[in-house]
């Protein structure tokens, strides 16, 4: 397998992004956004076979992978985010581009997607459309849980004796099966004195003040002008429920939903499949 280019992407705020970019540098580009706690190796299966057809630029949250982390007191949320892609997006010259998300990151590009509708051309989702909501049933115990979160110390991260141990730990805590774990566990772990550790923020386990409310969501997604493409898996994950998924689709003007039989990671158990149904909507 050919391996991909590693980039380092510098931004106005001081903080360094990374991506892995796959496919010829004058193909269309699709920027591509991992999940929460994955890293560029949640693609590592499924980006070469869409570099047949586009530049896949595989980009890395803060906090998540070989990017940077935040300074102390900078936080986590949705919308810092998407203020991050944003500006990787300038650092990077990309004037037109498609959008791919899986879970985080497809709630990151549906909200990058309306914020500059005339920059993306398609928009394809995997496992999540706009970020997680608030019904207000818990807005006020999430806030207090968060500030008490910034005020204890963080715990020391756990150190492995062998990669082998840290996927086995990822499996356990994912369900994902070891040979899926591997390439995100690999790449985002750091080696220690004593073994390994994970290389990933430790604030972003930290609980988020404030989501937004269904209703802004909703209207977020109401902005997204490109034609959309979601996958859910099926059965549905448990806080993707197929009735908030079809609520929230029927905000979007032009949205095609497809189901397919997997976990929450189908782009990783079914990459030829998701290849697949990738190149339909592109096609559409």
């Amino acid at each position: 397998m050919i391996a991909p280019i590693e980039e380092r992407i510098p931004l106005r705020s001081h903080l360094t992004l990374t991506a892995q970019m796959w496919g010829k540098p004058d193909a269309p580009p699709l920027l591509a956004l991992h999940g929460w706690l994955d890293n560029a190796g949640s693609f590592a299966f499924l980006s070469p076979l869409l570099a047949k057809r586009w530049r896949v630029i595989v980009l890395e949250l803060p906090g998540h992978g070989h990017s940077g982390h935040l300074p102390a007191g900078g936080t986590y949320h949705y919308l810092d985010y998407v203020s991050a892609v944003l500006a990787a997006v300038d650092a990077l010259h990309l004037q037109r581009y498609s959008l791919l998300g899986h879970s985080l990151g497809a709630g990151i590009g549906s909200l990058v997607a309306a914020a500059r509708p005339q920059c993306v051309e398609r928009l394809y989702l995997i496992e999540g459309l706009g970020p997680l909501g608030d019904d207000g049933s818990n807005t006020l115990k999430r806030f207090r849980d968060a500030y008490v979160s910034t005020t204890t110390k963080t715990k020391s991260k756990r150190v492995f004796a062998s990669i082998e141990q840290a996927i086995s730990a990822r499996t356990l805590a994912s369900g994902l099966r070891a040979e899926l774990a591997r390439p995100i566990v690999e790449r985002g772990l750091v080696e220690v004195e004593d073994g390994w550790r994970w290389r990933s923020d430790s604030r972003l386990t930290r609980p988020s003040p404030v989501r937004l409310a269904e209703s802004q969501i909703c209207a977020l997604l109401s902005g997204i002008e490109a034609p959309t493409s979601l996958l859910l898996a099926s059965p549905c994950t448990p806080y993707l429920p197929t009735t908030l998924m079809q609520a929230r689709a029927a905000h979007v003007n032009r949205i095609t939903l497809t189901h397919m039989e997997g976990g929450h990671h189908l782009h990783l158990e079914h990459p030829e499949a998701v290849a697949a149904w990738l190149m339909a909507q592109a096609n559409v």
